[in-house]
């Protein structure tokens, strides 16, 4: 019967399985736990076979970024008819309410792989542009044409662009999560192990960080996105399309 399990498991591999596989590894336990090895465990094949779809641990780091915003990007699409209809109504900027919109659906696929995060952050920087996965180079394009059909110019578009990134980025760095240092204990600082800090030394980090958990991460995310892209240079072509529909 054992023999049998194996085959049993089997699936017919492609490259988009065998990313979603390393994704679903990471997020159940870390990126410690990503191996050739592993993955192909998981997959009920032998390490060799995954070689046709990835070069080894360096491309499945590679992968997992392709996999993160080809999610970005399907939450983008699915969602465009209601984006669509939220626009017409808007008050604001139509390139303001997409960047939001493409803030929010960046978060979402952050909270479902959290695990996931660190990687997608630094990893493209140790790529050429040209050599970055589809996904970031269609979402990234699609960030600029945003920008571009509002009228703003190269230099403007740049610095909205690094803006935009820069906090959306770094706001979901932040890591608010309470990691548990003891499950058993009720009180929180013992629970979180923040008595081992000294109460003395870090007495603002003891009081502070058992309310991490309390924060909503998505106002923090799109009011100080507001806040900084109300500040960024107008967009010549949008009044003369206001103007146009009124």
């Amino acid at each position: 019967m054992a023999e049998h399990s194996k085959p049993e498991r089997r699936r017919r591999l492609s490259r988009p399985v065998v990313l979603a596989a390393a994704v679903a590894l990471v997020d159940r336990e870390g990126l410690a736990a990503l191996t050739m090895r592993r993955l192909a465990a998981d997959l009920g094949v032998e390490p060799m076979a995954l070689y046709r779809y990835t070069d080894g641990k360096e491309g499945l780091l590679d992968g997992l970024v392709e996999a993160f915003f080809a999610e970005v990007n399907e939450r983008l699409r699915t969602s465009v008819e209601r984006a669509r209809t939220d626009t017409a109504s808007a008050a604001e900027p139509v390139w303001r309410t997409e960047l939001r919109r493409v803030a929010r659906a960046f978060a979402c696929v952050v909270h479902a792989h959290p695990e996931v995060l660190p990687v997608v952050a630094v990893r493209p920087l140790s790529v050429p542009v040209a050599r970055r996965p589809e996904p970031w180079l269609q979402l990234t394009e699609h960030v600029f044409a945003v920008l571009a059909r509002a009228g703003f110019d190269d230099r403007a578009a740049l610095t909205i662009y690094h803006t935009f990134v820069s906090w959306t980025l770094g706001c979901l760095l932040v890591d608010k999560r309470q990691v548990v240092d003891n499950p058993a204990e009720p009180d929180p600082v013992l629970r979180l192990g923040l008595h081992r800090l000294s109460a003395a030394d870090y007495p603002r980090l003891r009081a502070l960080v058992p309310r991490f958990v309390e924060c909503d991460d998505e106002r923090e995310l799109t009011d100080g996105l507001d806040s900084l892209l109300s500040r960024m240079p107008e967009a010549p072509l949008d009044a003369f399309y206001d103007r146009g529909t009124s």
